[in-house]
């Protein structure tokens, strides 16, 4: 145990690292590294090709920022013009962040120039960023292929490419985007891929885009958790249609604290946000994808800087996001698989020493998800639920007679039971056992709206099987008739 305690400093790669770089990190405090960043650095420093997989929070930022840089010091001092490096993140949200960092990292100099293109954004101003050569872009996958197929774009000296959370670009939909970007490039580059977790979808994408000596990091392998020590984390069990009445009281205990709330939909979401700051009057902020891209700067921004408050958030929130001093991860809706349960609480206890707080609301019929969990290596308590709760039902009356708000009702139920039909563990999140009507009530509606349920099918498939369906009753009523 000992030994793991010992940590190597940066200034052991100072004949590998520019000056300029180690200032930077010595003036963001950053003496040791991590255990991802010691395993990455000498052998990414080396030009290798890496596949990098490391707790939530370990600091896998740093250690592809760092090479990135060096292979940008590389080009600079052979005159390479146009565009280096390119730093793939899944969202917005995620690029800018680690657009941020890099910003911190370069700011000692003045000779590496630098451009965050994502969507949301002017795509006439980042064009016009573009074509004066930039050394580093972070991008977004859809943006950066938009910028890819113009010709003020410089992309074919590009000597290193970075795709961060490589799994969630797949499972954000950008597969092609991403097959379109590295077959575009140039072949003889240095390629990194990070991850919290890694899953099937990126054995392919490892196959076709990077060298066949790629090196394979795993600071997980060893542990027996797959999350940090420093997170508490436990799980309860609340009956369906009093899962709101917990969330309230929760807040109310955790009022002087920062607190991050994950729903599965951004109806729901929304919905949870407009009851609880209009009719609950609590200090709660929220942030989801169908949101403009300035609410969700602004957001972000505001959760950032404060020093107690509630975030409700989608999953949107869930990858990279280094938001200082989260106290409690509450997933009010459970996630889709145990990846995202491992990102999610990922968001606090972040860096070395620090400590969080994580729980899980299951319905009683979801309780073998804690099962799936451990076979995952995540380890919960079963925290004790609260004697008494206050009844939130007269609140939810006054506020469901506002036509707007229960349309938001209405839409929050249907968003979180689509959020079924996708979830991998069907034995555990099974809508054919679920009790709808119960479903109802905990988002205040008397009854059970009509939701066009397709059990086991993704949204693509909907249209198709609706079709099938209005021909069956088709078929049926002319038989009916004969």
């Amino acid at each position: 145990m000992e030994e793991r305690e010992i940590k190597n400093k940066f200034k052991t790669l100072k004949n590998r690292i520019s000056p300029f770089v180690l200032k930077s990190l010595k003036r963001l405090s950053f003496k040791y590294m991590t255990d991802i960043q010691d395993a990455v650095l000498p052998k990414a420093l080396e030009g290798a090709d890496v596949v990098a997989t490391a707790k939530t929070g370990s600091g896998k930022t740093i250690a592809f920022l760092i090479p990135a840089i060096e292979q940008v010091v590389k080009c600079i001092e052979i005159s390479v013009q146009g565009t280096c490096c390119i730093i793939v993140s899944p969202t917005r949200e995620l690029a800018m962040q680690t657009y941020s960092v890099l910003q911190e990292l370069i700011s000692e100099q003045d000779t590496i120039t630098s451009a965050l293109v994502i969507g949301g954004e002017s795509r006439k101003k980042q064009s016009a960023e573009l074509s004066q050569g930039v050394h580093i872009v972070v991008a977004t996958p859809g943006r950066l292929f938009d910028h890819m197929r113009t010709k003020e774009f410089d992309y074919k000296n590009v000597r290193c490419l970075v795709l961060d959370e490589a799994d969630k670009i797949f499972q954000y939909g950008f597969e092609e985007d991403v097959k379109q970007i590295t077959s575009r490039l140039p072949k003889n580059r240095q390629t990194m891929l990070f991850s919290a977790t890694q899953s099937e979808t990126t054995e392919a994408l490892i196959k076709s885009a990077m060298k066949e000596d790629v090196v394979i990091i795993n600071t997980n392998e060893d542990n027996l958790k797959a999350t940090v020590d420093g997170l508490k984390q436990g799980y309860v069990i609340i009956q369906t249609e009093y899962r709101m009445w917990w969330l309230h009281k929760l807040l109310k205990k955790t009022r002087n604290q920062k607190v991050m709330v994950f729903f599965s939909s951004c109806k729901s979401a929304e919905y949870h946000y407009k009851f609880f700051s209009n009719f609950c009057h609590m200090p709660v902020l929220c942030i989801h994808g169908k949101m403009s891209q300035v609410d969700r700067t602004e957001t972000i921004s505001q959760f950032y800087n404060a020093e107690k408050g509630a975030l409700f958030c989608t999953d949107l929130a869930a990858r990279g996001l280094d938001i200082p001093a989260v106290d409690w991860i509450v997933q009010f809706d459970p996630p889709s698989d145990t990846n995202e349960y491992i990102h999610r609480v990922g968001r606090t206890a972040r860096g070395l020493g620090a400590a969080g707080n994580a729980v899980l609301l299951l319905r009683p019929e979801e309780k073998d998800f804690v099962t799936h969990l451990k076979d995952a290596r995540v380890f919960l308590d079963k925290y004790e639920t609260w004697d008494n709760y206050c009844n939130l039902q007269p609140k939810l009356d006054e506020a469901l007679k506002n036509d707007l708000f229960h349309q938001l009702a209405v839409e929050a139920y249907e968003g979180y039971i689509r959020a079924f039909e996708v979830k991998k563990l069907k034995n555990v999140f099974n809508l054919l056992t679920m009790d709808l009507d119960a479903v109802a009530r905990s988002f205040g509606l008397s009854e059970k709206p009509d939701v066009d349920v397709r059990v086991g099918f993704s949204k693509k498939h909907r249209p198709r099987k609706q079709i099938a369906a209005m021909l069956a009753n088709q078929t049926t009523s002319k038989r009916v008739k004969r």
